[in-house]
């Protein structure tokens, strides 16, 4: 892809991740001229829409996209993104440096001589191998997601508790589950979809929320063995080397498994809400920012979430937002 003719002057610039952030980001650069490299962690392009049985987030059991495929932007299913993220892989005549992981990136000592930042430094490990890679950039992109590092809850004594702990990335079947005791951690997409995958096989799974009340213990409607507990703020009360976990009403339950469906660390550096944050940026960029029915879309979304867990990707009352967003398409394809 030849690079557009333009007035702009051409950086060096490193994009992080190659996922689909990533590679519209390297190949619009390309179209502005610059010179760009991609570093990404894994061995291909894709990012979280890569699925393997052992590695890497897969955010839904069923490998169903939780939303709209107006709001995701792609009518393909989940498991045919990465294939079609690597064909497009070989258009965009960047560098790519593949496994490749970022381990800091930070000004570097050159300036532009108005004592703002001129050069940024990114320190990289390759896998497998010990030293750092140590380069100067003009600039740097940012596309790594927040589905990479995952958030785990604090549990008083979980480093002398003998059982199983993991986090929802790592999920994928019900079967390992059979007939054990299950805590998830959360009320979330993950929680509900987990919760309800493995009670078909477990002998019982305890929800523990922050948002019920202190003293909640009930089951699930609709349900056997899945139970509703209270939480403080990500943190059960207590665990025990016997195996037992103790929640904020009081019940303290013998336990196999605890799951922690608490998602992920995000940019903290970020003080904006999601809508706000890409509103800005868009204002900055000179783009326009995010459109009112995908912001109705997506609190549509997390209501009939809430109201109708079994079927919500099934069954939408948003015709009238569809016909919006694909007026707003006509505009770009």
């Amino acid at each position: 892809m030849a690079p557009s003719s333009s007035s702009i002057k051409s950086h060096h610039v490193a994009v992080i991740g190659a996922g689909p952030g990533g590679l519209v980001a390297a190949r619009e650069l390309r179209r502005e001229g610059h010179s760009v490299v991609v570093l990404e962690r894994q061995n291909q392009v894709g990012g979280t829409w890569i699925y393997t049985d052992d590695r890497l987030p897969v955010r839904d059991p069923t490998r169903r996209i939780q939303r709209p495929e107006e709001v995701s932007g792609s009518r393909v299913a989940p498991q045919k993104v990465a294939p079609q993220l690597k064909d497009q892989e070989q258009n965009i005549q960047v560098v790519y440096k593949r496994a490749s992981a970022v381990v800091r990136v930070s000004p570097a000592a050159e300036s532009d001589g108005e004592g703002r930042i001129g050069k940024w430094r990114i320190e990289s490990r390759e896998k497998g191998k010990k030293d750092h890679r140590d380069e100067i950039y003009d600039a740097v992109v940012v596309c790594n997601g927040y589905y990479t590092e995952p958030c785990l809850a604090k549990i008083h004594g979980i480093s002398s508790w003998p059982r199983k702990e993991m986090h929802s990335q790592n999920y994928r079947i019900p079967k390992p589950f059979k007939d054990q005791v299950v805590v998830l951690i959360g009320n979330s997409a993950s929680a509900d979809d987990i919760s309800r995958d493995i009670a078909r096989v477990a002998k019982e799974v305890h929800m523990a929320c922050r948002s019920n009340a202190a003293d909640t213990f009930i089951k699930q409607t609709g349900y056997s063995n899945i139970w509703m507990h209270s939480i403080y703020v990500r943190k059960i009360a207590r665990v025990h080397e016997d195996s037992s976990v103790v929640f904020q009403n009081g019940k303290i339950i013998l336990v196999d498994v605890i799951m922690h469906c608490t998602g992920y660390y995000s940019f903290r550096f970020l003080a904006y809400f999601r809508f706000e944050y890409n509103n800005w940026l868009a204002s900055k960029c000179g783009c326009s920012g995010t459109e009112e029915w995908r912001k109705e879309m997506c609190l549509m979304c997390f209501m009939r979430k809430i109201e109708h867990p079994e079927m919500y990707r099934d069954e939408w009352e948003d015709h009238h937002l569809v016909s919006q967003a694909y007026q707003d398409f006509s505009f770009y394809v």
